[in-house]
Formats: C-alpha cells, structure tokens, sequence
C-alpha cells in the first residue's frame, strides 16, 4: 500500500507565499518523477511542476519564476515553494510520483495520486 499526504495548503493574501510538501510512505521500491498538479474549479487539471530523482525541472509557462519544486530522496519527500501567489492560483493542489513497487518477484510501476490541497488566494 504506497499513500501520498499533502500538508501546508492554506488562505493567504496575493503576493504571500506558501510551501507544500508531499510525503510518500509505504511499500515503495523506488520514486522516479514527482509532480505537482493543480486544479481550480470548473476547469481541468493541470501540470505545475516536475522533478525526477536527479532532480531536473520542468515548470509550465504559468510559474514565470514564482514557484519551485524540490525533493528529498531519503525522505521521498516532494516539496513546492510557491511566492507571489495571485488569486488565479486559487486551486486544489496535488501531488503526483511515479513509483516502482515489488509484488513476489515482480516490479510494477503505478501513478500515485495525493488526496489534493486547498490553496485559496484572496485579492
């Protein structure tokens, strides 16, 4: 059983800053990529930022330099550190990881998903 846990979603005013992390527990084998996605309401899910284990970044148009994405391998452990936030980045933010998992004498590799969480950005 692999679980995803969002933490430090929250209500802050445009220009604030937040920092979400994504911790992974349980029977993992091995994390390659980690996201992060976001979806506002009424509209579609979408990639904010990647990383793989080497840590390469992929960050949509968007970011414009606002955000980052890190990661702590040791801890599988994703984080994004979000700064002058507006009110269009109102959404519900996911974790995403791509994770091997052992079963007998087998590897399998699944997206996982996290339970999402709310940041709400007031003008």
């Amino acid at each position: 059983q692999v679980q995803l846990v969002e933490s430090g979603g929250g209500l802050v005013q445009a220009g604030g800053s937040l920092r979400l992390s994504c911790a992974a527990s349980g029977s993992i084998f091995s994390i390659s990529a980690m996201g992060w996605y976001r979806q506002a309401p009424g509209k579609q899910r979408e990639l904010v930022a990647t990383i793989t284990k080497g840590g390469t970044t992929t960050y949509a148009d968007f970011v414009e330099g606002r955000f980052t994405i890190s990661r702590d391998n040791a801890e599988n452990t994703v984080y994004l550190q979000m700064h002058s936030l507006q009110p269009e980045d109102t959404a519900v933010y996911y974790c995403n990881a791509a994770i091997r998992v052992q079963i007998g004498v087998r590897f399998l590799v699944n997206d996982y998903w996290g339970q999402g969480t709310q940041v709400t950005v007031s003008s």
